[in-house]
Parts: structure tokens; sequence; C-alpha cells
């Protein structure tokens, strides 16, 4: 059964690929490499004896999107990581964004409503909820305004794919609406390689051990929290790969009773920008050095998923810790500048 996953050369995207192939599905990546490299692909035949297909296409050009699938007309289902998502950048460069982010949902979504029958799976975020009320964020926390343009495509690509599910009987979906990914794969073959300064937080923490950053910068020790940081859901690349794949079989076996749906990804619990930090030096034994600096606009107070409806519906839960995931971070880290 061939799958396309778009963006597969990307952090989440490489990790999924790497899933798919564990479980027998033939994989066809696209990503135009504009925050990627080529060279994941040995990373992907390293760990699953098996190179992926792969094509090098701009998504915002609808006629090679056309023609890709004319070409791969068994396609059975993509997973859609390809976007740009950096939440600062997006304030500087709405239009980009919105190009980037929802012209190409469009496009494959116009290809998928052409076949007899097709699965979908969308790279949504927790960005979607803002500031909720209350913790931890259930499925049914209302959507708020967005704080950025990278936020708002997240809302807006919802809606399309839910206004296109409403009309094609014959397309099944799922929005995966993520926390926190962190970490790299246990061979440390495939990790997160941000191009120029990482916009996440594991990443810089990880460069500032090894000495590429001088320091990490802590925005705020005032937040109404227990220490006086911001508290987000850090999951497991990983755990969060095994998830696409478990609701790729959702969509693809028609076990959906909707043929749209929503699920959180998260592990359930909150961790503090310095709790984090503290399990960067339980696993690597080294002192990072940081400071506290002031807020940054923007930053929500505390998000952190409830993972019942993803635990019981489709039968996965996030099962590495905190500092499982920080030593693959580190390890991945260290192979690569070393």
């Amino acid at each position: 059964m061939k799958i396309l996953v778009t963006g597969g050369l990307g952090f989440i995207g490489s990790h999924t690929v790497v899933e798919l192939q564990n479980e027998g599905f033939e994989v066809v990546i696209i990503d135009d490499c504009s925050n990627a490299s080529e060279k994941v692909l040995e990373g992907i035949n390293a760990i699953t004896g098996k190179m992926p297909l792969y094509e090098k296409i701009d998504l915002k050009d609808k006629e090679k999107v056309s023609n890709f699938f004319r070409r791969h007309n068994d396609v059975e289902g993509v997973i859609h990581f390809a976007a740009s998502k950096a939440v600062g950048e997006s304030v500087e460069k709405p239009l980009l964004y919105y190009e980037n982010n929802i012209a190409t949902l469009v496009y494959i979504l116009k290809e998928l409503s052409k076949k007899k029958k097709s699965s979908f799976i969308f790279s949504s975020s927790c960005t979607v909820y803002g500031q909720a009320d209350e913790m931890p964020i259930t499925e049914d926390a209302p959507v708020k305004p967005a704080e950025s343009p990278y936020g708002n495509t997240k809302q807006m690509g919802e809606e399309i794919i839910r206004d296109t599910c409403l009309v094609t009987p014959n397309l099944n979906a799922i929005a995966l609406r993520y926390f926190n990914p962190m970490g790299a794969h246990p061979s440390a073959e495939i990790g997160e390689l941000p191009i120029g300064v990482p916009q996440n937080l594991v990443p810089f923490i990880t460069q500032t051990g090894i000495g590429m950053r001088k320091e990490l910068s802590v925005f705020g020790d005032d937040y109404p929290t227990e220490d006086g940081t911001c508290i987000r859901d850090y999951i497991y690349v990983v755990d969060l790969a095994k998830a696409h794949v478990q609701a790729l079989k959702r969509v693809l076996e028609g076990n959906n009773p909707k043929n749209y749906e929503v699920f959180n990804l998260g592990t359930g619990k909150g961790s503090s920008v310095l709790e984090v930090i503290q399990s960067f030096e339980r696993v690597s034994g080294e002192k990072l050095n940081y400071k506290i600096v002031n807020r940054r606009s923007g930053d929500i107070v505390s998000a952190y998923a409830d993972t019942t409806k993803a635990n019981e519906v489709l039968g996965w839960k996030a099962q590495f810790t905190l500092d499982e995931a920080m030593k693959s971070a580190w390890d991945w880290e260290r192979k690569i500048r070393g």
C-alpha cells in the first residue's frame, strides 16, 4: 500500500516514514528541501534497510502536484507535514505562510477529492487552543483567535479539511494536534536539524550544551507556575510518529464513524522550561549556561494535553519519559557535531 508523506525529510516526517516502512507500507516522499536535507534519506535507509521513493517538488506548483498524482494514482493515503512552521517568521512574512501552508493543502485535497477513496492525516498543532481556560486541554476546548499567522494557518487548515470532508464522503481525514515534539531516533541516524537559529527549546538546549550557542535565554521566570517558567507538554518524536501510523490505519480501514476527526498528541504531563533544563543536565552530566531574560510576547503560560481520546480511540499512548527523549536529543547532537 503506497502512502505519500509530504515534508517527509523533515523532523517529524522522517521519523514517521521510518515507522511506516517498519509497518510494511510503501512510502513516497515529497519535499522541496527548503528546511531539510536529502541526506535524511540515508538515515532512513540505515534504520529500515529500505530507501523510500523521493521526489523534489514544490507543492505551491499546482501543475506539478496534479502531475504527481497522475503518475502515482495508486497512492491510498497522504500524511501532510509540509509547511512553514516558525511563529516569529510568520508574523514577519504572513503571505509566505498563507501561500505555503494553505495553497499547498488545497491543491492536495483537490487531487484526493477526485479519487474513489482516499485517506488524509493532517499535521496540526496545539497552537489552535491559544491559552486554554482549563488544563489539561481536551479536543473539546474552544479554538481561540490565533496568536500568529502560523497558528492561523493550522486553524484554517483544519476548517478547510472539515469543510471538504462534509461534501466529499470518499475522503477520510484526521487532524493531529501536536504539543511539543522533541528528541531523535534512538539509532541517532535521524533527528531534529534546524536550519539557522533553533525556534524550539530542546535543540537550543543541546546546541548550547555542545558549545555551538553561547547561552540559552529563558524568557521570564515570573509566570504563575511553580518555578515561574512556562509549561509545555514535551512528546518524544518516535511516540508521535507511531501515532501517525495508528491514525492512518484508522482512516484506511474506515473505522472512523465520522470522516473527519481530531486528536491531541502529547504525554498528558506539563514540564516547565527549568525542568527541561534540569532533564538535560541529568542525562548529559553537563551544566547548561542559561540566563533569565524578559518575557517573550505571544508566549502562553501553560499548555499540556488530555490524551484520553487518542489513548482510547487510536489505541496509542506516549511511552517515553522526558529524560529518555532528552538523552536521544543529546546523543543526536553529539553525533552530528562530532
